[in-house]
């Protein structure tokens, strides 16, 4: 049996993160290195990768380093959904298959349990459903009381959810002839062609599983997701510090800390796990790395600056700043005095814009998303849930308060006037105010 994991789509809310979800590093491997890593677990050897034009290069380095598993690849010339990309893998997709999203990150169990269900009620498919609590902007499933498929509700309007049932991308399909001929058959004008032609072969009597999963699972639909995705490897990794590390003495580092190669951690920082610091990074004087923060190779976290649960990409430097519950691109560059807020004064859950729609993020605190390349001046304040487009640059003493688009600059530009100096100092007050001063120390000491 293949996996066959979709790496062809375009991720059109996570601006400004520009790079494909499946191409984030955690702990020093791609999201997709991870995925092929967990269907492994679970017994896969067998891989179909369909990606796209942009993406193919990446995907071909990634695969050629890795031994022991067959892969094929196939091309998706554009991002038209799964459907699409099923038809473009057509010549791969004999037997069966379980098809997959890998910016989906969960457990290996939601294999086992396809697999388990596979083995004991036979179906043409088999759908991985999770039960939610609040809105999810995805599939819902409508099952009947033996848990099949009645119909599938592609991205209702908050509040007219058919059921608290959500579709998770981890299907296993058995007949992929039969599924490729209702795709063919299917008409609309929306992106849900692979759904409607689930619905179609239900509505033709062809039966479908929904196996209830309740194990890990945090989709990557926005760019905040990337922090709990974090989190979860964090929480899952085992402690790691090479010896080719350079720490001094006057340094601390405690809890679960792991650390690439050729880190350089100078006195008196501070490193409290867990932790993830990127190959030949440098921890400078007096920094403090907190709890959940995921810092990328080649970086300089300089002196004085804190960096509490955020994930920062390659080859970014800092100078006593602050940066909280945040996402930095690649390269990035701050002034000393850069402080990102993560936290309101009303303690309320940060919204963030998204595509021109206001975007509840369920989170009280969450400090600024920002793009490749981008700089800051000195003093630059950034408020919560603010969005910073790649290769920007807010300049020095601005507070944004609102989101920056790509290639753009902001700058303060105060109007100074130059006049005559009209204070004159008192002399009679100064010396007044040093004899007091005398007089309160001499009364110490006696």
């Amino acid at each position: 049996m293949k996996v066959v994991f979709l790496c062809g789509g375009v991720g059109r809310r996570m601006f400004p993160i520009t790079e494909d979800k499946f191409l984030f590093n955690f702990l020093g491997k791609t999201l997709l290195q991870h995925q092929m890593e967990r269907a492994r677990e679970a017994g896969f050897d067998r891989f179909v990768i369909i990606g796209n034009p942009s993406n193919m290069r990446q995907i071909t380095e990634i695969v050629g380093t890795l031994s022991g598993v067959q892969i094929e690849l196939a091309l998706q010339r554009e991002a038209r959904g799964i459907a699409d990309a099923l038809k473009s893998a057509q010549p791969f997709l004999t037997g069966n298959f379980v098809v997959v999203s890998p910016n989906d990150v969960f457990a290996v169990s939601a294999y086992t349990k396809l697999l388990q269900e596979h083995a004991t009620k036979p179906a043409t498919s088999y759908l991985l459903g999770c039960e939610v609590s609040s809105y999810f902007p995805g599939g819902y499933l409508v099952v009947d009381s033996a848990k099949e498929l009645k119909s599938i509700v592609e991205k209702p309007e908050p509040g007219h959810e058919p059921s608290n049932l959500v579709n998770i991308l981890v299907h296993l399909h058995t007949a992929p002839e039969k599924l490729l001929r209702y795709i063919d058959s299917v008409k609309t004008t929306r992106d849900d062609v692979y759904e409607c032609a689930l619905d179609k072969l239900v509505k033709d009597g062809w039966k479908i599983k929904v196996v209830p999963y309740a194990d890990f699972w945090m989709p990557i639909k926005y760019p905040w997701h990337i922090l709990g995705v974090t989190k979860h490897f964090l929480d899952r990794a085992q402690p790691q510090i090479p010896a080719s590390a350079t720490i001094s003495q006057k340094a601390m580092v405690e809890g679960k800390v792991i650390m690439g190669e050729n880190v350089t951690v100078l006195e008196n920082a501070v490193i409290r796990g867990p932790v993830y610091i990127g190959p030949n990074c440098l921890i400078g004087t007096n920094a403090l790395v907190r709890e959940y923060s995921h810092i990328g190779a080649d970086c300089v976290i300089g002196y004085c600056t804190e960096v509490k649960g955020s994930y920062i990409g390659d080859g970014c430097w800092f100078h006593s700043s602050y940066i909280g519950d945040s996402i930095v691109g690649k390269n990035c560059s701050f002034g000393a005095g850069t402080i990102l807020a993560n936290f309101r004064f009303d303690e309320q859950s940060i919204a963030v814009s998204v595509a021109g729609e206001i975007v509840d993020t369920g989170l009280d605190k969450l400090g600024a998303i920002i793009g490749d390349g981008c700089m800051t001046g000195v003093n630059v304040s950034i408020m919560p849930g603010t969005k910073i487009g790649p290769n920007s640059i807010v300049g020095s003493h601005v507070c944004l308060t609102k989101d920056l688009g790509p290639d753009k600059m902001i700058l303060a530009e105060p109007h100074y006037r130059i006049v005559p100096n009209p204070v004159t100092s008192d002399e009679a007050k100064r010396k007044e105010l040093k004899k007091n001063l005398e007089k309160l120390g001499r009364d110490r000491k006696g």
